[in-house]
């Protein structure tokens, strides 16, 4: 890859300066967003401090053609406020698809279509933090690990996504090491997105995913639909644990987007959860706005849990107006 050359930014972020590393060349780029937040988890719990935050990540990537006329592309993210890093590394084969490793750098199979439902911003689930006294997790979210292989194939109306997470591990190992004992067993999903008519998208994927002791099912299934400034989608989710005496969890979801004009949009959506055997659906909604002009962009949203992993009075609030600016 002696002919590394520099790539395109995404939409929010912006190039900011190009170094040359033996004989090619690599992008920086960093994202300029502000956020307000109010966070205010379970009611009995303050959450007091400063609410202002500004985003603090920058990307590197950069790529290469060999000469079969394939390329090998790589992207890094770095949190400037931890060690944590996302990385990518994508082998592009043209009409036989693309095949990525990657190191907590978003979903594998499944995991990409774990919510589909439109909004003007964030997912309903966005922000929602666990309560204090029970340190419980929202549940019902399909998965299938986010280190790990992934390979896309794309036809005329459908995308394919086969997954495969060593381990279902999430860690970030640099060349010659590995994640150390006590690992899960692997998990493997598959995850199909078709477009069978204008406006109309459907989607279904299964798979497992692993835990230190079993291999639990997951599978989804939904459709979005747009028609004239409206947009809507329903998906369908379930788990199935393999030990005895879990309680499956069934989830129904929904999300509606409505375009007011070019530049503005405003959503709202649900999740539900049903336990078998228990008597507390997990439940979940949340609003979102959208605006965009020219190189700024304006967004809020805010979300709310109740009997968040099924437990009675185990609530959450998310609410956030952010400011982002392209360059």
């Amino acid at each position: 890859m002696d002919n590394l050359k520099k790539v395109g930014l995404s939409a929010l972020a912006g190039s900011l300066v190009a170094f040359s590393a033996q004989a090619g060349e690599l992008s920086v780029s960093g994202g300029a967003k502000m956020t307000y937040t109010a966070d205010t988890g379970n009611e009995d719990v303050a959450h007091d401090g400063t609410r202002f935050g500004l985003q603090k990540s920058v990307s590197m990537k950069g790529s290469g053609e060999l000469d079969n006329g394939h390329t090998v592309s790589w992207a890094q993210v770095i949190a400037t406020t931890g060690s944590l890093t996302s990385t990518v590394l994508t082998y592009d084969m043209g009409d036989m698809g693309k095949l990525t490793y990657q190191e907590d750098s978003g979903d594998v199979g499944i995991g990409k279509i774990d919510d589909l439902m439109p909004t003007a911003e964030e997912e309903v689930t966005n922000g929602i933090d666990t309560e204090a006294a029970s340190n419980e997790a929202l549940v019902g979210i399909v998965d299938s690990g986010t280190s790990g292989f992934n390979y896309t194939y794309s036809m005329d109306m459908a995308t394919v996504n086969v997954g495969y997470s060593p381990n279902t591990f999430g860690s970030n190992n640099d060349d010659g090491a590995n994640s150390g004992a006590g690992g899960s067993k692997s998990s493997t999903s598959i995850a199909v997105q078709a477009t069978p008519m204008d406006g109309l998208s459907v989607f279904v994927g299964t798979g497992d995913k692993g835990t230190a002791t079993q291999e639990d099912d997951h599978d989804t299934y939904g459709f979005t639909y747009a028609f004239g400034p409206l947009t809507f989608g329903y998906q369908h989710s379930e788990i199935d644990f393999a030990a005895t005496g879990s309680n499956d969890l069934e989830t129904d979801a929904f999300g509606i987007v409505f375009a007011v004009n070019d530049n503005l949009s405003i959503s709202y959506g649900e999740r539900d959860t049903e336990a078998e055997g228990s008597a507390n659906d997990q439940e979940v909604e949340g609003m979102s706005v959208g605006y965009s002009m020219g190189g700024i962009s304006i967004a809020a949203h805010s979300n709310e849990a109740t009997n968040i992993a099924n437990q009675t009075d185990n609530v959450s609030e998310h609410t956030e107006i952010s400011v982002s600016f392209a360059f």
